[in-house]
């Protein structure tokens, strides 16, 4: 898991911080940015292997935006997204999931669950792209 980096995209300083703290106990490295434009340049230049990502982020592009433009980039696609929100309502979880997202969680939440999902949806992605080559 050592070259799995995980994106985190989150305005708060200390969700980011948080969720860091646990992934790197899980043994995973972390990038964290918090605007769509920063974590763009961030997902261009760094290739993550996931990308935990919020909706609602300053600088005028959602995270369901960033994630619609991720999932139509054939270069981007393939890179997994999991929506970390505190937009609950069935409706968000259906637009994230519509969006391209591969998973959901919703705020507040458990980071051993986190960590579970995380893991899950790494090895779905191995497994699809292991079919591919």
């Amino acid at each position: 898991m050592k070259d799995d980096y995980i994106l985190i995209v989150d305005d708060e300083l200390p969700i980011r911080e948080m969720i860091h703290t646990s992934l790197d106990m899980a043994g995973f490295q972390c990038l964290q940015a918090e605007d769509a434009k920063q974590a763009h340049q961030m997902i261009v230049d760094q290739r993550p292997a996931l990308i935990l990502l919020d909706w609602m982020l300053p600088g005028g592009v959602s995270g369901v935006d960033l994630c619609r433009r991720l999932k139509r980039d054939e270069t981007l696609s393939e890179i997994p997204v999991i929506m970390l929100t505190a937009r609950g309502e069935e409706d968000h979880k259906v637009q994230g999931l519509d969006a391209g997202a591969d998973d959901y969680m919703t705020k507040p939440f458990s980071t051993r669950e986190l960590v579970s999902r995380i893991k899950a949806v790494l090895r779905r992605a191995n497994a699809l792209n292991g079919e591919k080559a």
